[in-house]
């Protein structure tokens, strides 16, 4: 290979640096997390799937649980900047056939809660083209005008994505908070009660489908460490956005599921979001703000879906991209476009989004139930069990690195803990996987899903261990992100 060629080869295999500060990377956390549509639906569902009131404290736990996770995860990414993310980490961490494994399994779970929005958004618009314009468009065709547009914007600039993501979330977080506000003011005769801060609420029967539903809310906070290469100084930004991101989510949630309580009732709030569901948050805007107020809050919940397609899509795009970067995955995958877009991970899930429209809407399934409940319970899942390999990967990987000057509490004491809490929260979930699912405890689904990351980690495994008998060039690299791309250059 010639100089000029070996220069173009690095500069085609790199992101685009620089280009995202805290808010920026902020933005593309919390959209994939899509604060309306947790107020609308998760919470909602969370106090009719389980009859549990203190669904508030159960963000305030799941939040101080991730906040335990991120001191040993943020810790780590000062020594580890790579879009992989717990790719990188476990590789590093626990072992290179690992962290193969772990990217199966990233790969799966995000690829789901991406493509499983498209369930959603057709449902979501639907009721608001037929209000104004009187006509009724399948589910799927408003499904291909989103993915259409998630598709050309996952080929631009991140911080193109990331000035899209910030007016879309700055207008979302604005109708949370204008919400909950209305509904502190319109308190239902018993007045304002903090009852679902009461932990004697909290530990009964179904608290276990409480967290489990609960913790599915969260999905995507982790994602600050996919973009630390395109960071503006990422030893800063990625914990600072981290725990920005995290705070401000939990704080959302948490409010927003109490302040639903304040006009309805804490007698009642079970029965309400078993009778209206999704709608509630929004009937209840108009009842205390007007239609117009209502309205607002339906068609930036349709944009918070949109947002979190968007965020969603461009985390998996760059997993993609550092596998092929390594070449555990094809070496193409490895390519950047001129806008510095990981272009071949984000044309390749664009594919599987386009398949998965197509394939529901010939065989005439349900978008809401059969796509976007399950895919938000079997990504969800993922995560989960992502977060809880990162968290043993972070004490492994400071055991192994004792020549580094951090505190016991960064790098042993946290990263136990949290060990410990997720390990407690999967058996929880695993638990009540059948509530969160939405089926019934017989239904081989509540295995079937579990298992497919199960198989996904065993032939990660293997093919890592191929990759160590038969390309040891490719597996001394893995989960090495830049530094790696380094070592091949002359």
């Amino acid at each position: 290979m010639s100089l000029t060629e070996q220069r173009q080869s690095v500069v085609t295999a790199a992101l685009a640096k620089d280009a995202l500060g805290v808010p920026s990377v902020v933005f593309f956390v919390i959209s994939a997390a899509a604060p309306l549509m947790v107020s609308a639906g998760v919470v909602t569902t969370a106090y009719a799937a389980t009859g549990v009131l203190a669904v508030p404290l159960a963000f305030i736990v799941l939040g101080a649980v991730l906040g335990i996770f991120s001191v040993g995860y943020v810790t780590m990414a000062r020594y580890t900047v790579n879009a992989g993310a717990f790719y990188a980490y476990t590789s590093q961490g626990i072992g290179k056939p690992v962290g193969v494994a772990t990217a199966w399994i990233a790969l799966i779970a995000y690829s789901v809660l991406q493509v499983g929005l498209y369930g959603v958004i057709g449902p979501a618009l639907e009721p608001l083209l037929t209000e104004w314009f009187g006509v009724a468009p399948p589910w799927w065709a408003i499904a291909l005008v989103g993915w259409a547009l998630t598709a050309i914007l996952g080929l631009m600039r991140v911080d193109v994505n990331g000035r899209v993501l910030a007016v879309l979330l700055v207008a979302e977080i604005t109708i949370v908070v204008v919400y909950g506000i209305a509904n502190l003011f319109a308190p239902a005769p018993t007045g304002l009660n903090l009852d679902v801060f009461n932990p004697a609420n909290f530990f009964v029967p179904g608290v276990g489908a409480l967290i489990a539903l609960c913790g599915a809310a969260f999905s995507g906070f982790e994602a600050s460490v996919v973009f630390s290469e395109e960071s503006k100084d990422p030893k800063r930004t990625v914990p600072m956005a981290t725990y920005v991101a995290l705070g401000i989510m939990t704080a959302l949630y948490t409010l927003s599921a109490w302040l639903m309580t304040v006009p309805v009732g804490k007698d009642k709030i079970i029965d309400a979001a078993r009778d209206q569901s999704t709608e509630l948050l929004f009937g209840l805007a108009g009842q205390n703000i007007g239609s117009f107020a209502a309205t607002i809050g339906s068609v930036l919940f349709v944009t918070s879906i949109f947002a979190a397609m968007i965020a969603f899509h461009n985390t998996l795009a760059r997993y993609v991209f550092a596998l092929g970067r390594e070449n555990v995955l094809p070496a193409f995958f490895g390519r950047t476009s001129p806008t510095g877009s990981p272009a071949a991970g984000s044309l390749a899930q664009s594919a599987s989004g386009l398949a998965v429209i197509v394939i529901y809407a010939v065989f005439g399934l349900d978008p809401l139930t059969q796509l976007f409940f399950v895919a938000g319970a079997f990504g969800g899942l993922g995560i989960l069990l992502l977060l809880l390999g990162t968290s043993i990967a972070v004490l492994f990987f400071f055991a192994k690195r004792t020549d580094l000057n951090e505190t016991a509490w960064r790098t042993r004491i946290a990263p136990a803990i949290a060990t410990v809490l997720l390990l407690t929260v999967l058996a929880v979930a695993m638990a009540n996987f059948d509530v969160v699912l939405g089926v019934s405890p017989d239904s081989p689904l509540r295995w079937v899903l579990p298992g497919v990351y199960v198989a996904a980690a065993v032939l990660g495994v293997v093919w890592g261990l191929v990759l160590r008998a038969r390309r040891p060039e490719v597996y001394v690299n893995i989960g090495l992100g830049p530094e790696a791309d380094l070592r091949r250059r002359p």
